[in-house]
């Protein structure tokens, strides 16, 4: 299992929101390749990118940021996502360096798409499901559908999804722990591995989710921006028996 630090990226700068309000957000580097860079020499395996002003425009906006990131870093597995909407987006990033595509929105609104992608680039999608109240929000957390998180999960457990990026957003940035139930139940349930997203604040968060079936990773960024968490010692405690 893994630790995957947070870079969320709004206006070439590297932030953390509130249950992903656009105003309610903290800036903590103005270098987000910097960041990457430090949050790798403390033992990060993967990174998780953001692209908020994508989220919203519905089109990627830090394409140059994420690029600049995936170059410093050739040997590192990074997944984006914000924005993603075409197939000619996915490519555009793979080409870049990076390995994984989230797909979000889209797959909500368009669960065909993710089947299309995951033909196209075998081994490279991740869905990104964020829920609020165990139903799915859409077009940066701005619209909550009538569509049970579960039940879009169930819906790509055939389709080739590498795994589901799993984010309860009334937790994500409130420092409130991590929501072990509805994230065991979602991979429970469709059978795809999850990363759990939103409210890992401490090593007690990581203690609890360490070992639980189908829990692929976590992503934390408040966390570890604050120091309630220190990425090296997560991980170690990871991988220790």
């Amino acid at each position: 299992m893994l630790i995957i630090p947070a870079i969320d990226l709004k206006d070439g700068k590297c932030v953390r929101l509130k249950q992903g309000r656009m105003e309610d957000d903290t800036v903590f580097s103005d270098d987000p390749v910097a960041t990457a860079t430090h949050w790798v020499n403390e033992g990060a395996r993967r990174l998780h990118l953001v692209d908020l002003n994508g989220a919203f425009a519905g089109t990627p906006i830090h394409k140059n940021v994420v690029e600049a990131i995936a170059k410093a870093h050739p040997e590192l597995p990074i997944q984006i996502g914000g924005g993603i909407r075409s197939l000619e987006t996915i490519e555009h990033y793979l080409e870049a360096g990076v390995s994984f595509a989230i797909i979000g929105t889209k797959a909500a609104k368009e669960p065909e798409f993710v089947e299309e992608a995951c033909k196209r680039f075998a081994g490279h999608i991740i869905v990104g499901i964020d829920a609020k109240d165990g139903y799915v929000a859409t077009d940066g957390w701005a619209n909550v559908l009538d569509v049970k998180a579960t039940d879009l999960a169930k819906r790509f457990a055939d389709a080739g999804v590498s795994s589901i990026v799993y984010t309860d957003i009334a937790r994500d940035g409130m420092m409130q722990g991590v929501n072990m139930e509805q994230t065991i139940a979602l991979a429970d349930y469709c059978g795809i591995p999850v990363i759990a997203s939103g409210g890992v604040t401490n090593i007690d968060d990581v203690q609890r989710l360490k070992g639980q079936h189908g829990i692929l990773g976590a992503i934390t960024g408040r966390a570890i921006y604050e120091g309630s968490l220190n990425l090296r010692e997560a991980q170690m405690l990871l991988d220790s028996k």
